[in-house]
Order: structure tokens, then C-alpha cells, then sequence
């Protein structure tokens, strides 16, 4: 069993918005969470003190809800409370991810829920951003955008089309017939090339050097950026990269910068190759993870640097469990 919370608010105390308001906010819920009739269990309502012209529960019968027993407490009088603000949790029987619900003035009590949240995380390679990434979008029920996994797209694309990445003419006309896309699918990001998924290609070692020289190139970057703003400005997520918190979203309110050790990230790239079947030599990983260091922070086009608002961390010592729990505490103190 599972609870479903939501809230809404009236400009006055009268029945008519009472009747309003509590259908406009259970069909939301329903509608957010897919429910069905046969799935709720049951309805409570809660109101502040200065609503007495009309019971919530009364008006949730009246708007055709009928299939779950429904029940209406009034609250006592709070001082600082949000005025005229009705409440309501459902317990339904599912295996679906709750969606709480908060509408009108009530959007204030969850911002967590109500506003866009975007979360920037740069760092070098190595340095757990992807898996961090992932975990925090987890914990906050939000979505996990793979930069990278773009910029390796592109990189994979200009492979397999042979372009020269010197000519600047000649990578322009590839950006412009370049058919990238990022779809979610069962919580996780599917990379489509061309309409192709190419989730798992683009993550051999080749590819990861490639990727960190096309990254570099302005025409590349340009229309890197230009997709994953118009993904954050609708979307809760969070970004992670090289240069997500300078140069992508460089007003996103909770920026980090997570790095480790040359050889604690050696050391996680070797293992994420031999998990996959590949060959990892240690030195050679620690080399290029270097190089790359080097070709990113020196890059003229927004290079790899710490934004001057964000937190910096260092995992070496930590899980990435341990790095996770972390930002989403901080980012719980700003909300």
C-alpha cells in the first residue's frame, strides 16, 4: 500500500470553491498517477480552520468519486499556516511511483515537487558523475540527462561518416544533418543515433577520447547546448558534464563539482571496462584520464573549471551512495 499526498488552495471560504478546487485536485492526482477506481482504498481530507462553508469529502462525492471510502477532519487553527488550504491523502494498492499532487497556492508547500529543479554536476572523468547522477535523480524523483552520452553520440556519428573534425565546414554540415536523440524508457536513458539506440556503443574507450575532441568543437557544443536547455527549462533534472554549471545552465540553483584522485579514477574506469568484457591497462587508463584532464580544462570553448557557486566534493574516499545522500541533503536545505 502506497500514499498519494496532495493539496490545493481557495480564494474564499465558499462551497462553490470548495466543489471546485477538490475535483480540479483529484482528477489531477488520478490523472498524474494513471489510478483506476479499483486501486483506491481511501481518501482524507484535512482543511485549515477557515474553511467551514463546505466539507471536502461531501464535494469529492459530489464529483463522481465514489469508489473509496472518504473521510474529512478540519485542522486546528496554526499560526503561519497557509490560508484557506485543503489537503488530501489517498492510499492506493499498485506497484507504481507516487506523484503528489499540489496545486494553486498550495504549489508553495512542495516546491521540491512543484517547481522545475535543475541540478548541474561538473567534473572531470572518472570522477562518479554518472552514477551519482543517476542516484540523485532516483532519490528526488527526477530525471537523469546524460550529457555525455550526447557528445559521445556525435562523436560515434562522426566515426562512422568518416568527417574530418579539422574542417571546420565539414563538421558544421554534419551537426546539421546529425538525428540525436534522448528518450527515458523503464528509468533509464536510451541514446538514439539516426533512430538507432546506441546506448552501448558509445561507451567503449575509443569513443570516450573521440568525444572529449568533438566536445571541443563550436558548432558541436552549440548544438549540444541548445537541446539540453530546452530539455531543462521544461524538466526537473539533473545535468552532468564539464561544463553544465558555467556554461550550459549557469543560473541552476544547486550546482556541484565532483572530482577524485588520478588513480581512484583510473581505477573505476579499468573496472567499468572489465565489467563490460574489455581490456583495461591501469597506467594506460591513468594516462589518458590525464590527457583528457589536460584537453578539457585547456579547451577554448567552456572549458572544464568549477563553477564559483558550486560545491565542490571530492570522492576518493566516498561511495557513491555516500556522494549522493550528500547533494540531495544540500539541496533539501535550499528548498
Amino acid at each position: 500500500m502506497k500514499a498519494i499526498r496532495g493539496a490545493t488552495t481557495i480564494t474564499k471560504d465558499a462551497a462553490e470553491e470548495v466543489k471546485s478546487a477538490v475535483g480540479e485536485l483529484l482528477n489531477e492526482i488520478y490523472r498524474r498517477n494513471a489510478l483506476s477506481g479499483d486501486e483506491v482504498i481511501s481518501i482524507q481530507f484535512t482543511n485549515t480552520a477557515d474553511i467551514r462553508s463546505y466539507y471536502p469529502a461531501k464535494a469529492a462525492r459530489e464529483a463522481g468519486f465514489f469508489s473509496a471510502p472518504l473521510f474529512s477532519a478540519q485542522e486546528p487553527e496554526i499560526n503561519g499556516a497557509l490560508p484557506l488550504c485543503i489537503r488530501v491523502m489517498l492510499l492506493v494498492e499498485n506497484d507504481k511511483t507516487p506523484v503528489h499532487v499540489y496545486l494553486r497556492g498550495a504549489a508553495t508547500l512542495r516546491k521540491d515537487i512543484t517547481e522545475v529543479i535543475n541540478i548541474a554536476l561538473d567534473g572531470p572523468a572518472g570522477g562518479g558523475k554518472s552514477t551519482v547522477s543517476k542516484l540523485v535523480a532516483n532519490k528526488l524523483n527526477i530525471l537523469c540527462l546524460d550529457t555525455g552520452a550526447m557528445y559521445r553520440a556525435c562523436a560515434l556519428k562522426f566515426l562512422n561518416d568518416d568527417v574530418n573534425i579539422n574542417d571546420i565546414n565539414e563538421v558544421e554540415k554534419a551537426v546539421a544533418r546529425l538525428d540525436l536523440r534522448v528518450e527515458y524508457k523503464d528509468g533509464k536513458q536510451l541514446t538514439l543515433l539516426n533512430g538507432n539506440d546506441v546506448s552501448a556503443e558509445i561507451r567503449k574507450n575509443e569513443i570516450s577520447m573521440l568525444a572529449s575532441t568533438v566536445s571541443a568543437l563550436e558548432s558541436v557544443r552549440n548544438k549540444m547546448v541548445e537541446l539540453q536547455r530546452e530539455i531543462a527549462a521544461n524538466t526537473s533534472c539533473i545535468l552532468d558534464g564539464r561544463d553544465i554549471g558555467t556554461n550550459v545552465l549557469p543560473n541552476a540553483k544547486y550546482k556541484f563539482y565532483l572530482t577524485a584522485s588520478d588513480d581512484v579514477r583510473a581505477e573505476r574506469r579499468c573496472g567499468e571496462l572489465l565489467a563490460k568484457g574489455q581490456s583495461a591497462d591501469f597506467n594506460q587508463i591513468k594516462n589518458e584520464i590525464i590527457k583528457r584532464d589536460l584537453q578539457d580544462k585547456t579547451r577554448k570553448i567552456a572549458p572544464l573549471k568549477q563553477a564559483d557557486d558550486a560545491i565542490f566534493i571530492d570522492s576518493s574516499l566516498m561511495t557513491a551512495e555516500q556522494v549522493a545522500d550528500f547533494i540531495v541533503n544540500k539541496i533539501q536545505e535550499k528548498i
